[in-house]
């Protein structure tokens, strides 16, 4: 665990959205730059499905996060004018309550106990925790992914409580392709002997369906342009040598893939991917309307500005949710920047297309703003 980040515990007991309650509640997070005397420069920023709250390196911890880019004194998200404060979300496995934590009622792991997760527990969560802090009003909601769901769930539920919005590769529904490809790397999890139900020894998770299902989950990241620009059909410099197995890795893109799955079961808890994967599945604005139209949803946000970000060669958030999503911000009388982007980056291009990113993001919070 990051030495920068803090813990916060709410009181519980914490009911979620779909049914079930959790006993108690704990999240961990980390912050950069200073809260304002009138606590009004808190920018959120909502998490993918895999990160931890270790957004950006500071004093505590100088490791290099995972929107290193983005966050600091002069960037876009500008640490001397904002306090930007990033959440390990509900569900997580990074030091806030999820399936491998341990249940207060029985002393053991929830596991399979953990009650059904969604996006609007990860949005309550974490606003109860702002209260906490003493929070009552957020600057701007940042969230892309997984994160920009948690962005538009949090507008929704409380409206009245954001000035701006940011939501970048999101949705206000999950599409029948993106559950497909979900669906399938639940089952790689599922179907490994070692996940036992889900209720697996600590220590000794599911890593073959787990490497499995981050390889599918790579694929679908990023894009077939940036894989024959990056990779094109170039070997293995191994692929020759003795000892090799039928069939063993033999293309670049292969070991690409091996190495970052095999990196990512070390760190991530196989429970806390099906959870976290079933609560973008169940995602769906529209439950929040009369109509059932998820714009409809979105009429009520009291919010000034925002911005939508989305890039042409994503196809697990297609560009087409993010006009959508623009739309219905416009038609709440948001004054909304809508930006198509041409990474070949794919789904991922937020995390590393630093030269597409930095400027629109720059631009919009350069903006004075409310």
């Amino acid at each position: 665990m990051s030495g920068a980040t803090k813990h916060l515990h709410l009181d519980g007991p914490f009911p979620l959205y779909r049914g079930g309650l959790l006993p108690e509640v704990t999240l961990a997070y980390e912050t950069w730059g200073e809260l304002s005397p009138e606590r009004d420069n808190v920018v959120l920023l909502f998490t993918g499905m895999s990160p931890s709250a270790h957004a950006a390196s500071s004093l505590e911890d100088p490791s290099r996060g995972w929107w290193e880019f983005m966050i600091g004194p002069g960037r876009a998200l500008d640490t001397s004018r904002f306090f930007v404060i990033c959440f390990n979300n509900l569900g997580g496995c990074f030091g806030s309550t999820g399936p491998a934590s341990c249940n207060p009622e029985t002393e053991r792991p929830y596991r399979l106990d953990f009650p059904e997760l969604s996006v609007e527990d990860i949005a309550r969560s974490q606003r109860e925790a702002l209260r906490k802090l003493g929070i009552e009003r957020v600057h701007t909601a940042v969230g892309a992914s997984l994160g920009g769901m948690s962005a538009l769930a949090y507008a929704v539920l409380f409206p009245g409580e954001i000035s701006e919005l940011v939501v970048i590769s999101a949705a206000m529904r999950a599409t029948p392709f993106a559950i497909a490809i979900r669906s399938l790397q639940r089952d790689c999890i599922k179907t490994d002997p070692a996940w036992q139900g889900g209720f697996y020894p600590e220590g000794q998770q599911p890593e073959e369906g787990m490497r499995l299902a981050r390889k599918l989950g790579l694929m679908s990241y990023r894009s077939p342009e940036e894989w024959l620009e990056r990779f094109g059909r170039e070997r293995v410099e191994w692929m020759d040598e003795p000892g090799q197995e039928p069939f063993d890795v033999e293309f670049q893109v292969e070991s690409y893939l091996e190495a970052n799955a095999r990196k990512f079961v070390k760190i991530y808890d196989a429970d806390s991917y099906l959870y976290l994967s079933r609560a973008m599945d169940l995602f769906d604005l529209g439950e929040h309307a009369d109509d059932g139209d998820p714009a409809s949803a979105l009429a009520g946000i009291r919010a000034h500005r925002a911005l939508v970000l989305g890039v042409r060669t994503d196809y697990l958030f297609p560009l087409w949710q993010q006009e959508e999503i623009a739309r219905a911000l416009k038609a709440a009388d948001l004054a909304t920047h809508f930006m198509p982007l041409d990474s070949v980056q794919g789904h991922d291009a937020f995390l590393v297309d630093k030269a597409r990113f930095i400027p629109v993001m720059g631009e919009f919070f350069a903006q004075p703003g409310v």
